[in-house]
Order: structure tokens, then C-alpha cells, then sequence
């Protein structure tokens, strides 16, 4: 039966503005980018066990842009590794979990990430083991787009290849916002399909939010014996997939903006309803 990844990043999402209007925190536009990539991955992609989170053969997974870390928290939620309720502690202070992605007592958080630019280094460094210690484990690394403006982030994207590291997947949530202004405008990737290839790697382009595409792409990894994989997913900031709440979608501001009682009822009403 085929799993119905679209329900379940709907309710990524709607978990997502329940839990930023309680926190009156930020991010919202960079979790809701990845719900669809988190619906697959956690739904369909990943080697992980909710009931044994420290599982040695599980797949890695590093979220590389930290402060999308709500969406993994509830993607792990739903899939049985802590209770949903936990959500209610979220960026409060003494709650489990934090504002940016943390692993201290958290089950199924295999990297605390915030600073941007380190998540791939660190999925280098578990992906290296994991082929010195001859075990077959694979390790994905989601990253922002806006980090790759610097400079840590590419020393790992030379790394990888000349270390052949093909258990080794980063993804791009390419919603082409970052804190202050377009990436273009800041500071232009393209063509960035063409960078990553140039650094070795094996890229393929998709629709970060056609589950369907996502999920035929994952489960091929490696693209290519020897190299390791790149999935550039184009995305919207903010995007309310496949339902009609587009109130966040491709709007500077959701970035930092935190969420009102009014814009709260309307988002929610509107993730309850499919799009005809």
C-alpha cells in the first residue's frame, strides 16, 4: 500500500504553526519548505526504529538548517519517537526541545545544528565512519540554501568526493529566501547544479514538494557508485503543499515574523482543506 506522504506533511505543517503561534517564535517559512521532504524521509526513506532511536545500523540524518528544526521535531513525533504533546515545550524555557535542532534527550536527533554552514561537515565525518567501520548505514544531510554562501560549506562538498563518499546525501531545500532577501539578490548560486557537479558530485534536480518525484529519487541512492549524492529540491519558502493555505508562501518576512491569533485561525482552517 502506498503510503500517503501528502497527509502526513500536512500535518508537519499544521503542527508547525500550532506549535510557532503557541512559542511566538520565528522560522516559519523554512520549516514549512521541508514538510514534504521530511513526509518521505521519515515516511518511507529512512533505516531508523522510534523503539530503539540508538539503533548502530540506523540511517543518519542531519538537519543542516537548525532553525527549520519544528519540522523534524514533529516528522519524529509522528513516527512514534517521542510524544506529540512534547511540541507544547517547544523554544519554552526548561522544555525539551529547543529552538534550534538538538540532540540532548532527544530521540532520533543524531546532530545539534544552529550555527549554519557545519551540518554537512559533520555528515562527512559520519559517512567516513561508517565506511572505515565497513557498516552500511547511510547518512542525509538537509541543508539551506542560504548557507551555501559560505565558505564551510564547500570545504565538505570538495571533501566528500575525494573521500568517495556515495552513502553520504545532501539535499538542498532551494526556496531561494534567506534572512534578509532573495538569493539572488544577496548573493546569486547559480548555476548550482553545475557547482556541484564540478566538485564531483552525482546531482539530480526535483519538485521539493512533488512527494512522488521526492521518493523516486531517494530510493536510488548513490546516483553513481563512487560519488556521493546531491538532490537539489526547488521548493517555496513557506509553502503550504497541497492544501490552500499560501498565506506563508514566498514571503520574506515568514522568516522571522511570528504568527498572530487572526493569521493562526485562518492558516489552520485553510490546512484542513484540500485543494480542489
Amino acid at each position: 500500500m502506498k503510503r500517503d506522504y501528502k497527509k502526513t506533511a500536512t500535518k508537519i505543517r499544521e503542527l508547525c504553526v500550532k506549535t510557532l503561534y503557541k512559542s511566538q517564535s520565528a522560522h516559519m517559512g523554512s520549516n514549512l519548505s521541508c514538510a514534504d521532504l521530511l513526509a518521505v524521509l521519515y515516511g518511507g526513506v529512512l533505516r531508523v526504529k522510534p523503539a530503539n532511536p540508538g539503533w548502530q545500523g540506523r540511517d543518519r540524518f542531519v538537519m543542516s538548517k537548525g532553525h527549520g528544526c519544528l519540522a523534524v521535531y514533529a516528522a519524529l513525533a509522528l513516527k512514534g519517537f517521542f510524544p506529540v504533546k512534547w511540541l507544547d515545550t517547544y523554544y519554552q524555557n526548561n522544555g525539551k526541545l529547543a529552538g534550534h535542532m538538538t540532540s540532548h534527550g532527544v530521540p532520533g536527533v543524531d546532530a545539534s545544528t544552529g550555527s549554519l554552514g557545519h551540518g554537512l561537515s559533520m555528515g562527512c565525518g559520519m559517512a567516513l565512519a561508517a565506511k572505515r567501520d565497513n557498516k552500511n548505514y547511510r547518512v542525509f544531510v538537509l541543508m539551506s540554501d542560504g548557507e551555501l554562501d559560505e565558505g564551510s560549506s564547500w570545504e565538505p562538498i570538495l571533501f566528500a568526493p575525494h573521500h568517495k563518499l556515495d552513502n553520504l546525501v545532501a539535499i538542498v531545500d532551494y526556496n531561494k529566501i534567506q534572512s534578509f532577501g532573495r538569493i539572488k539578490e544577496v548573493l546569486d548560486l547559480e548555476p548550482l547544479v553545475e557547482k556541484w557537479k564540478a566538485f564531483g558530485w552525482a546531482v539530480k534536480e526535483i519538485d521539493g514538494h512533488n512527494v512522488d518525484e521526492i521518493e523516486k529519487v531517494l530510493k536510488v541512492i548513490p546516483f553513481r557508485n563512487g560519488k556521493p549524492s546531491c538532490v537539489i529540491a526547488h521548493t517555496i519558502k513557506g509553502s503550504g503543499g497541497d492544501t490552500a493555505c499560501d498565506i506563508f508562501e514566498d514571503k520574506l518576512e515568514w522568516h522571522y515574523r511570528n504568527v498572530d491569533e487572526e493569521i493562526y485561525k485562518r492558516a489552520i482552517e485553510l490546512l484542513s482543506k484540500e485543494k480542489m
